[in-house]
């Protein structure tokens, strides 16, 4: 992955990570810090675009094998492919035709089939070509110029043709799962009828067993050549896409739960004729049901699952199995995002056809190694060659050859960096290898939009050496690096990490919010103990006028929770940097009344939140002032800020007062009054039993002035009055008393 790692400039003002001067001194140093983009593994690499480059699995970019095109295909879709004694055969969509690829690169047209879809090819040694087309599954016999119709399994779909051990032509089918062979003369005959609904792939092994991989259920069926057959292997994904045999006498299966599949499990339905919109469907017999195949653009955010990825699937979109010679089955390699289409053990190696980004991969070490990223969007059949191997994509169609020799010239070039805000870059530091002779030259542009235009910069000219400037690349939001690898001698440079740093123009914090808590609550640590801190101060503050608890100790648990603690008010807020600079806050008050007169309260707060001990105060509206600031030690002189002020706020710590008391008969009137909070409850007690509500004249207590009336239901010795004001001061009268 990409990381954007935090950098901190020394004291002389140079930038320097890993013996790497980034940033060239300027003036002082800004708040904003100097940060560094680091590219190191094979998911980070693989996330750009590389030209005659191969990633191998430790992350290593270098000159791939050289890869030339041998035919462009004047077809929507490439579907199938074999090799031939000419060249290889292919299976086409859309058109159904099928056509026999020379190695010169000429194409030539063996048959256009009525039907849209050629899923499956096989050509024997003497050059006769059999061709499965889809839906109303026909196998077409192509030999010595002629044509002709030789078996009809009466199935919608044929999905592969091989030869048997005992030279019968063995043909898998959907969407009954059936598999038949056939005999020269093409008399077909049913030999093995399966459960699933697509016999998605064959391979026949040198044992004369027939390992069968079924979509629908996942299945890897070994079937012996009397037709007896067991199941080796139960996929939790629903597809088993391709086979090949390995070295060891054992095989190799990819199995699938992708959007991008060819069928598309998700619903049932009638296909309908092939659309130039890259959906193939067709039309079924009379009755029956088909599922919809697809040539996918890959899944719509918000759209119904499709191919053969089920609603709620977790699993990596593909995996690579590997299956012994004594049947044991075991993970090769995992692929999350990637669509795996094809398979071949070929050199030695496995070598693995993807898509959604057209991507030719090879096992080594456990590993998979990118050897070729083409602008085809789907690899779909490997095929063998020397020393090759070849391979063909569709998305559009064509034709691939991959030579001994390696690439003389290969170019990456790295994803869209995103520095988050608008940045000035400084320099690149790479790691690898250059071999005498060869070279390693990196180029840069900028822009502001995510995804290059023609609004970016242009590229930059070719720098070289370990250290590359970036001095002459315009700021922006984002950047990309270009590196040109040149080979000399057959030996090829290679490139393991490249840190790229960069300096945000510094920004001023933003407050999203201030406000004051109600008098008395105040923020602790979610997991605070009353028991284990001491709360009340044990004499007056000596930095101060103000007291306040004791900080959350580094470690503490970062949610907050509200407690009571009487005399006390709380100032919360909430503030962000959009250069992700730490933050310190500064608070002063004043009264309100004088708007010149801000006095300090603290400086160099760290947390989002301030609780006080108010009763320093006198009584009176005060406002309160937030400073955030950006600054740190080193930059004081460079910090920038912001600054709210806080609605105004009462600070009242004298209670209510009683004016008059009126005996009416058995009840009370009682005169209550406040001079700056009004009255928010009234109770009273007679002779120490339970508080009772006091009633108010005027029905509503919410004054700083009010009537109430105290009802006894019996004469006591002992009346008393609880009265609280909205600040929580609170008083009690002994209304006998005052009476007299």
């Amino acid at each position: 992955m990409v990381s954007g790692n935090r950098c901190r400039v020394g004291p002389v003002g140079l930038l320097v990570v890993a013996g790497m001067v980034l940033l060239a001194p300027g003036g002082p140093a800004e708040a904003a810090e100097v940060r560094s983009f680091r590219m190191q593994t094979r998911d980070s690499f693989l996330n750009g675009t590389l030209d005659g480059i191969s990633v191998d699995s430790l992350g290593i970019l270098q000159l791939a094998d050289r890869v030339e095109r041998l035919a462009e295909i004047g077809e929507p879709f490439l579907l199938s492919a074999a090799t031939h004694p000419e060249g290889w055969v292919l299976g086409t969509g859309n058109a159904g035709r099928v056509l026999l690829a020379k190695p010169s690169g000429e194409l030539v047209v063996l048959h256009s089939a009525p039907e849209p879809e050629i899923f499956a090819v096989w050509a024997d040694d003497d050059g006769t070509v059999f061709a499965g087309s889809s839906p109303g599954g026909k196998v077409y016999r192509i030999a010595g110029g002629e044509v002709s119709v030789f078996f009809e399994p009466g199935e919608t779909y044929i999905w592969g043709l091989a030869r048997a051990a005992d030279g019968e032509l063995l043909v898998a089918t959907g969407t009954e799962g059936k598999l038949f062979k056939v005999d020269s003369e093409g008399n077909g005959e049913l030999f093995y009828d399966s459960e699933d609904t697509h016999l998605r792939v064959l391979k026949v092994m040198p044992d004369g067993d027939t390992l069968v991989g079924t979509a629908g259920e996942g299945l890897i069926l070994e079937i012996d050549p009397r037709g007896t057959a067991r199941t080796i292997y139960d996929a939790p994904h629903p597809e088993v896409v391709s086979l090949t045999t390995g070295a060891d006498g054992g095989c190799y299966a990819a199995v699938l739960a992708s959007e991008a599949s060819l069928v598309d499990l998700s619903k049932v339905a009638t296909p309908t004729a092939p659309q130039a919109t890259q959906e193939e469907s067709g039309e079924a017999q009379e009755n029956e049901t088909a599922v919809t195949v697809k040539v996918s653009e890959g899944p719509s955010a918000g759209a119904a699952p499709i191919g053969t990825r089920p609603s709620g699937f977790k699993g990596p979109r593909s995996e690579i199995l590997h299956i012994s010679a004594a049947g044991l089955v075991e993970s090769a390699a995992r692929f999350e995002e990637e669509t795996i289409y094809s398979l071949l053990w070929h050199r030695g190696r496995l070598w693995i056809g993807t898509g959604l980004d057209g991507k030719v991969f090879s096992l080594r070490d456990g590993k998979p190694v990118l050897e070729k990223d083409v602008d085809e969007r789907q690899v779909v059949v490997l095929l063998p060659d020397q020393p090759g191997p070849a391979f063909a994509t569709t998305n559009a169609a064509a034709l691939y050859r991959i030579s001994s020799e390696t690439e003389r010239r290969g170019l990456y070039t790295s994803p869209a960096l995103d520095a988050g805000q608008i940045a000035r870059f400084g320099g690149l530091r790479w790691r690898g290898e250059l071999p005498r002779g060869t070279r390693l030259e990196f180029s840069f542009r900028s822009g502001l939009s995510s995804e290059p235009d023609q609004t970016w910069s242009e590229w930059t000219a070719s720098g070289e050496g370990t250290e590359v400037s970036m001095s002459s690349v315009p700021s922006g939001r984002y950047v990309q690096w270009r590196a040109e690898l040149v080979a000399a001698d057959g030996r090829s440079p290679s490139l393991s990490e490249v840190m790229l740093s960069y300096k945000q123009v510094n920004l001023p914090p933003k407050i999203k919010s201030l406000s004051v808590l109600d008098p008395g609550e105040i923020l602790v640590p979610a997991n605070f103990n009353p028991s284990s801190q001491v709360f009340e101060p044990a004499h007056p503050n000596r930095q101060g006028i103000f007291t306040t608890l004791t900080p959350t100790r580094p470690g503490d648990e970062t949610r907050l929770k509200t407690l009571w603690k009487r005399g006390y008010r709380t100032l919360r807020w909430e503030a962000e940097d959009p250069n992700e600079d730490d933050l310190t806050y500064d608070l002063s008050f004043r009264l309100a009344q004088r708007p010149e007169e801000w006095l300090t309260m603290v400086d160099d707060l760290e947390e989002e939140h301030y609780s006080f001990d108010a009763t320093v105060l006198p009584d009176g509206v005060y406002r309160f002032q937030l400073r955030v600031s950006d600054r740190s030690p080193l930059q004081a002189d460079k910090a920038l800020h912001e600054e709210e002020i806080s609605e105004p706020v009462l600070i009242d710590h004298t209670p209510p007062v009683l004016t008059g008391v009126t005996k009416q008969g058995e009840r009370w009137q009682v005169e209550i009054e406040d001079d700056l909070s009004p009255l928010r409850e009234a109770v009273f007690s007679v002779d120490a039993g339970d508080w009772q509500p006091a009633s108010v004249v005027d029905g509503l207590l919410d004054g700083q002035g009010e009537t109430l009336i105290l009802s006894p239901s019996e004469s006591g010795r002992l009346v008393l009055l609880r009265v609280t004001d909205a600040a929580f001061n609170d008083v009690t009268f002994d209304i006998l008393q005052e009476a007299e």
